[in-house]
This record gives C-alpha cells, sequence and structure tokens, in this order.
C-alpha cells in the first residue's frame, strides 16, 4: 500500500464466533473513498467485533476481507495499519503519564539525525494536528491532567496522524460539546473531500444524518437494515436496532408534579478554590440550585463549563482545596469531605467515565455490584455470599443487565450493561439524592430507553436527581428543570416544558436571548451565603 487516500474495503461473508457464541454472522460490508458509512446497532449487536476485525486486532474470522479489490490478510494491528487502516477507539488509548505530544507519536517518535527523539519536531506537528481536530491544548501537558472530551479529542488528532485511507470512529463524540462536535465535523468534512473513507459508529442518532452518505444496521451479529442514511429517521434506525417499535423514549420526562416546599437539595453560591488548579478546569465559581424530592433537574453547559466539578465537589471528589459557600441537604448543612462521608449522608454517584472512574474491570460482576455496600452487609467483618448474590442478583434484574454468570468480570459486559451495573450499585446505598455525570454516554438506544424509565422509577421513589449531560434532547426529555453552568457558574434555569434544544444549546454557549422558558438562577440562591 503506498499510504495516500481512497481505498476500497470490501467485508465479504464476515463471521466471527467465541465459543458458541455467534458475534458476527456473514456480515457484507463496504467502504469507498470520500465516503463515510455509519455503522449502527446496540451494544452486543457486533459492531465492535466487526471492526475489530478490520483493523487485525480479532483474528480466526471465516469470510474475505479486499482493498481495493484485492484480498488482503489482516492478521494485526501492524498489518491493519501497513493497509492504511486506522480506528479511534471508544474506550481510551492513551498513557496517562505521558504527554500528549508522547501519547500522539508513541511508537512513531520522529528522530533526528542523531537517532535521538526529536522532542521539538514532535511537539510542532502535535500542535498542527491538535489544530486541525479543533482544540486548543499544550503538546506537552500530561495526558492525566485533561477531561475525558479532551482525551478524546487527542486520539482524534492522534488518528490524523497515522494520514490513513480508511479511518473508523467509534462514537467519537461521546464526550464532546455541541461545538467540539461541530468541530469534528469539520474535519470529517475535510477528510472525505481528500478521498479518506471513514466508517462512523455512533449512538447519536441526529449526528449520522449530517454526517454520514449510507448507514448499515447490526443485530445480534448480522445486518438487518440499510438505509440511505440522508434521508434515514431516527425512528426507523432505532427500530431496526432494537427490533420492536419504540413508544416513549424519554418516560422519565413526564413533568411529574413536585411540591414545591419539598426541597432535598440546595447549593447556595457554591465556589470551589482547589489548591494546585489545573488548566482546562472550570471548578465552581459561583453554582446556585436547588432538587425537590422526586425531580429530575439537569445540568447542561459545554465541555469544562464546571458540571463534573459540581458532581464530585457533592460526592467529596474535588480537589484537595476548600470551598465556600452552602451546600443544604434536607435543610441540614452538609460537606462531604470524601466519598465515604457522601454516601453515609445519603449520595450517590455515577461518575462520566466507567471504565476508570465506575468499575474494577478485572473484578467479577458481583464484587463491583455490591462494593458500595460491603460494610453495610458485613456481620462481624465477613460477608455472606448468600446475601451478596441476593443483592447482585436483584440489581441485575431490576436494570436488565445482560451477563452469563454473576462471577463474570465486569470488563466482559457491554458498554450500556457496564453503565447499569454502576448505576445498580450506586442505587443499592438507598441514595436520597442521585448524582448522573452523562450517564448515557457510549450507550446504545434500547439501553438509554431503560435508564430514562429507571430514572423515572427513582424519581417516583421521592429520590432526588441531579443529571449532568451534553445531549440537550436527554435533558429537556428526561429532566424536570435544567440549569445551565458556564465558566463555572450557574447562569441559567430553564423549565423543560417549554424550552427547545436551541435554546438550551444557546444558553451554554452564551448565545442570544434567554428565550422559551428561561429564567435567571433564583436570587434567592445566588445572594446566599
Amino acid at each position: 500500500m503506498d499510504g495516500k487516500p481512497g481505498a476500497s474495503v470490501d467485508m465479504i461473508g464476515v463471521s466471527k464466533s467465541y465459543g458458541g457464541v455467534h458475534a458476527v454472522r456473514g456480515v457484507d460490508f463496504s467502504i469507498r473513498p470520500g465516503e463515510v458509512h455509519a455503522l449502527l446497532g446496540e451494544n452486543g449487536a457486533g459492531k465492535s467485533t466487526l471492526m475489530k476485525v478490520l483493523c487485525g486486532e480479532v483474528s480466526g474470522y471465516r469470510g474475505e476481507i479486499r482493498i481495493d479489490g484485492r484480498p488482503v490478510a489482516l492478521s494485526s494491528p501492524v498489518d491493519a495499519q501497513r493497509a492504511g487502516i486506522a480506528m479511534i477507539h471508544q474506550e481510551l488509548d492513551l498513557v496517562p503519564a505521558l504527554s500528549i505530544a508522547e501519547n500522539v507519536w508513541l511508537g512513531r517518535e520522529p528522530r533526528t539525525r542523531l537517532r535521538t527523539v526529536d522532542v521539538r519536531r514532535m511537539v510542532r506537528d502535535t500542535a498542527r494536528l491538535l489544530a486541525r481536530a479543533g482544540v486548543r491544548l499544550d503538546p506537552r501537558r500530561p495526558v492525566e491532567q485533561l477531561r475525558t472530551g479532551e482525551q478524546q479529542l487527542v486520539t482524534i488528532a492522534k488518528a490524523l496522524s497515522l494520514d490513513a485511507r480508511i479511518l473508523i470512529m467509534d462514537e467519537p463524540t461521546s464526550a464532546l460539546s455541541s461545538h467540539e462536535v461541530d468541530q469534528l465535523f469539520g474535519v470529517i468534512g475535510e477528510l472525505r473531500g481528500a478521498g479518506t473513507g471513514i466508517v462512523y459508529i455512533s449512538h447519536r442518532m441526529d449526528e449520522i444524518g449530517r454526517v454520514a452518505d449510507r448507514a448499515t444496521v447490526l443485530r445480534n451479529g448480522s445486518v438487518v437494515a440499510e438505509f440511505d442514511a440522508r434521508s434515514m429517521t431516527a425512528t426507523q434506525a432505532s427500530e431496526a436496532m432494537v427490533g420492536r417499535p419504540l413508544h416513549q423514549m424519554f418516560r422519565a420526562g413526564t413533568h411529574r408534579p413536585v411540591a414545591e416546599a419539598d426541597e432535598l437539595l440546595r447549593v447556595e453560591n457554591l465556589v470551589v478554590i482547589p489548591r494546585r488548579p489545573r488548566a482546562g478546569r472550570r471548578d465552581p465559581a459561583g453554582i446556585s440550585l436547588r432538587v425537590r424530592r422526586g425531580e429530575i433537574v439537569g445540568l447542561a453547559g459545554l465541555l469544562g463549563s464546571g458540571r463534573t466539578e459540581l458532581l464530585e465537589t457533592l460526592f467529596g471528589l474535588g480537589l484537595k482545596g476548600h470551598w465556600t459557600g452552602r451546600v443544604l441537604l434536607a435543610d441540614r448543612p452538609v460537606r462531604p469531605t470524601g466519598p465515604r462521608q457522601a454516601l453515609r449522608l445519603g449520595f450517590a454517584f455515577v461518575p462520566e467515565d466507567r471504565r476508570i472512574a465506575g468499575l474494577a474491570l478485572d473484578h467479577s460482576v458481583l464484587a463491583n455490584t455490591v462494593l458500595s455496600v460491603v460494610g453495610r452487609i458485613a456481620k462481624l467483618g465477613v460477608v455472606s455470599r448468600s446475601t451478596e448474590q441476593a443483592l447482585t442478583r436483584r440489581t441485575t434484574e431490576r436494570l436488565s443487565v445482560k451477563l452469563a454468570s454473576m462471577s463474570s468480570p465486569v470488563g466482559s459486559l457491554s458498554g450500556g450493561n457496564q453503565q447499569k451495573v454502576v448505576l445498580g450499585r450506586g442505587l443499592l446505598t438507598e441514595p436520597t439524592l442521585l448524582l448522573l455525570d452523562e450517564p448515557t454516554r457510549g450507550v446504545d438506544i434500547g439501553a438509554k430507553a431503560e435508564i430514562y424509565r429507571l430514572l423515572g422509577e427513582i424519581a417516583g421513589e421521592g429520590v432526588g436527581v441531579l443529571l449532568a449531560s451534553s445531549e440537550p434532547a436527554e435533558l429537556i426529555g428526561v429532566c424536570d428543570r435544567v440549569v445551565v453552568l458556564r465558566g463555572g457558574r450557574s447562569v441559567r434555569e430553564l423549565d423543560t416544558a417549554g424550552v427547545s434544544e436551541a435554546t438550551l444549546l444557546a444558553s451554554a454557549m452564551g448565545e442570544g436571548a434567554m428565550g422559551e422558558g428561561a429564567r435567571p438562577p433564583e436570587p434567592a440562591l445566588g445572594e446566599a451565603g
């Protein structure tokens, strides 16, 4: 291969089994130069397996792969890379302790004439790639200092450095703000103009029509539908993915009557002052809001607006330092100093990155599920195995977690089922307030509907929910009210019964007038503390 864009790829009758389980069954899939081909399906439908076959990460498959009409054997990622195929994985594969530049060029470092690493060139080229991806970051910054969305943009820059003929993007926008999504789509437009073929995997139906030419839907490892992506509707794609009609996707967003006086959480002018501020973070700098019992309140804002930092502060996970203002839980001032105390107070937290902050991937589903309640269910320091199993069974059945057994490593589950395990563990603590950071990130549409249904049930039981999301449709469909954060501050509050996605986005970006359904944060909160 000459490494130039413009390859045609044909996967013909590709099948792959693990034991008696068919991950992919006789799939035909193609990519043409300058085309964006969307690959859709629920978690576990076979998308990742099919693409790992194409990337040389999975061997022992049946069928044939042709590039520019010639059969090829892709037995390793190196083979695929030589053929001009690169993949941006949903689960980030960066080395936290290394810098951005070192991650981008890992294993391919440019060399000086003396064969030492050309650090200056590496930093310069990385800066150019980051600018092309639409992000301003210092290439010398360690990746561990970046937020998840920023890390996602780094992986995109890394993929651009490969000059791939075929680029596979697996949920590339899952942690990006709407503005950053627009920037990414600009990059995709440049790539397709240069002849690069792109496989685009996403659970966000609104993106497919904007970016893709064709769409193929997998279900249970087989192709079940193909569409012209430009005319395909979200309903058509969703029903093909789950194999049944979808009714009331946002079941939680029914705007339940909530007593005005039944206040659970009140945050009054919260300002966080970290001991060592980190570049790129927007710690709370004047946030006021309230959550009533049985109410779902959304947190909107662009990447870095302070949504995650607010939730982490409430759960006692913030950076070392101090904060001013007040947090009241059921009219009682609280100041969580760590997760253990937050759990005792009645908080539960589902973090943004389930694989890094939410799960012990090598441990069993059972161990991950009961992790937060071990102290409560232990007797004389010993936890009954039958009690653990009963709690895990009850939780996984309630959340419809698909698993082989409770002893299976949680890392072997699909993304949606992993997220349900994290959510189920939080619910086992019987919280009064549930903190959710991007709870449906990287989750298929069927699992999203189940999570929305569950949130409606939880709110119906009187639990308060504070939900941060980068998806306007999710915030409007699921939440009763939305508080907009910008620059670490609460700037607006919107009643979702009368607000559009456009107004919510404009509020988050600081554009235009307040629009329908919007009002400033309540003065009593902003003036308190």
